[in-house]
């Protein structure tokens, strides 16, 4: 193949990088191009909402990557998934809209010395890509929605299109136990309970492929590479700092290099950033030596500081309620399922995997919510099993802090090897106090008054656990990702060893290299993570324009 040459080349077509393909060639004199290793995202399964079940963990949809063993999950190893189509994650996530808490990008502004990371200059950035339904004409918007919300954007906020008695009621019995209601999750403090809003549209999964680039492909100065493997940057060394000039890709079973007047923009996820990184001889240079792969900028920090949300799942047998466990478990049942989606769009088909949320304290000791629940009318063993034959729901709890901290490592100089992905789950006493006390929460929750009508028994973890220790072992016993990987590549200021890129997303030593995506995040948001890595992608986009 031909080299080619672009202005901007941008390397994953997920969350991040659709937003930033449309950005940045609004304009018509940019030449930009966007590259995927999935292909496109025309499984059917990707935009049923309830398709994220045949998705994940999908050789068509997902990288299918496993954790290391972890301490922390007594031994156990969990599947981690990751996009691999168009839309990355936000093709097989849970759809969820939630944007995090004021504090937290108040805290990454102190973190980089860079103002704009405060929330009140964050949040033009969510409302400029945003349309929420609630702005609708005709829409039931509290008189100060409009503050904090758009409408005309390409995202997508919807609210769901069914309701749960038993989800119902265990808001109430939430509210009896002290957690406020709410209407918005995303004003800046998000404690309260209520159902999410969801990325959906008309009853299908509102992806970030539909949202940024179903309009724009056509634009002559945009080119997209699908089931286009990036095997590693081109870097130049000669002269001076290194400079990205492009990548090595393989396409049609041919490898050829494609040069980048300006930016090569690295929006591969928070594993798949640091692990091209790694590859490009930008990292760790121990790391690098290990492989036999030559140092061009040793920053210790690519690959480190990867934080997650472990979600502690505890499971209630009930009686007397319908729940998705007995629709779900007969042919007749699921026929009036499909029937019902296929007629309204709405049903369990529509359901995003988790429908009521809250956010709450773990303990006295926060003066913020420190945990958010993931609530579902339904129960399984593990993920990917059948449903359980008896009536249950799921009231899944994560601690939206974690101290614990890991890692991502390449195994070998192969980019099509997975890299040894270690998060190193409840490896600090806090994590594991926060773990024990959550557990707790969901038991004074689940028994308050409005929820004891349905006699509710504790399956998961089980009663008999009552003491710190035995929480804590338990929660590494049942706890799985919530698939929120973030911090591989984190911001930070010039003193700060451990940063890869600067407050503006260059990388540190490396000319026309940024990286736009989760990995660039040096704490964790204290919610789901896919609409603020659409945050950090508008604003990296607006700063590229800007220093070209």
């Amino acid at each position: 193949m031909a080299e080619q040459e672009f202005d901007y080349i941008v390397v994953g077509a997920g969350t991040a990088g659709c937003l930033l393909a449309n950005r940045l060639s609004a304009d018509p004199a940019n030449r930009v191009l966007l590259i995927e290793a999935g292909g496109r995202d025309n499984y059917h399964w990707i935009h049923i909402p309830v398709g994220y079940l045949y998705c994940i963990d999908n050789p068509r949809t997902d990288w299918r990557f496993r954790t290391e063993p972890d301490a922390g999950l007594n031994g156990r190893s969990l599947i981690y998934p990751r996009g691999k189509t168009l839309g990355g994650c936000s093709s097989i996530n849970g759809m969820l809209y939630i944007r995090g808490q004021a504090r937290d990008y108040d805290g990454w502004a102190e973190l980089t010395g860079e103002p704009e990371w405060r929330w009140e200059h964050c949040l033009p950035d969510f409302r400029r890509h945003e349309h929420h339904y609630r702005l609708d004409e005709g829409g039931d918007a509290d008189p100060d929605h409009a503050d904090y919300h758009g409408h005309g954007g390409e995202w997508r906020v919807e609210k769901q299109r069914l309701r749960w008695q038993v989800l119902d009621d265990f808001a109430t019995a939430a509210v009896e136990a002290g957690i406020p209601r709410t209407r918005d999750f995303n004003r800046g403090d998000n404690e309260g309970v209520d159902y999410f809003e969801v990325n959906q549209r008309r009853g299908f999964r509102w992806n970030t492929a539909k949202a940024f680039l179903r309009d724009v492909e056509r634009r002559d100065n945009l080119t997209l590479w699908h089931s286009t493997q990036v095997l590693g940057l081109e870097l130049d060394r000669e002269e001076g700092e290194p400079r990205a000039r492009g990548v090595r890709v393989e396409r049609g079973g041919e490898q050829t290099v494609v040069r980048a007047g300006r930016e090569v923009i690295l929006a591969a996820g928070a594993i798949g950033s640091p692990q091209l990184l790694q590859l490009s001889g930008i990292g760790p240079a121990a790391l690098l030596a290990e492989h036999d792969i030559s140092v061009v900028a040793d920053l210790p920090g690519v690959g480190e500081n990867l934080q997650d949300h472990l979600q502690i799942r505890s499971v209630y047998k009930v009686k007397g309620a319908r729940t998705l466990n007995t629709m779900a478990n007969s042919l007749v049942g699921k026929a009036k399922i499909g029937l019902e989606y296929a007629l309204k769009r709405s049903g369990p088909m529509s359901m995003a995997p988790s429908q009521l949320c809250a956010f709450t304290r773990s303990s006295e000791a926060f003066t913020h919510p420190n945990i958010e629940y993931h609530v579902q009318p339904l129960s399984l063993p593990a993920f990917g099993q059948p449903l359980d034959t008896f009536p249950a729901i799921t009231a899944s709890v994560c601690n939206l802090n974690p101290t614990s901290r890991g890692t991502v490592r390449i195994r070998s100089r192969d980019p099509r090897q997975a890299p040894a992905i270690a998060p190193n789950y409840l490896s600090t006493p806090e994590d594991r106090q926060v773990a024990a006390d959550s557990l707790r929460v969901t038991r004074r929750i689940a028994s308050q008054p409005a929820f004891a009508r349905y006699a509710p028994e504790e399956v998961k973890p089980g009663l008999e656990y009552q003491s710190d220790d035995d929480l804590a072992r338990l929660a590494g016993d049942i706890g799985t990702t919530i698939f929120h990987p973030v911090g591989t590549a984190k911001m930070g200021r010039d003193d700060d060893p451990m940063a890869v890129v600067d407050p503006h997303l260059r990388v540190r030593g490396v000319a026309g290299l940024r990286v736009v995506d989760a990995s660039v995040m040096p704490t964790i948001t204290s919610g789901n993570t896919n609409s603020p890595t659409l945050m950090i992608a508008e604003k990296a986009a607006r700063w590229i324009l800007a220093g070209a």
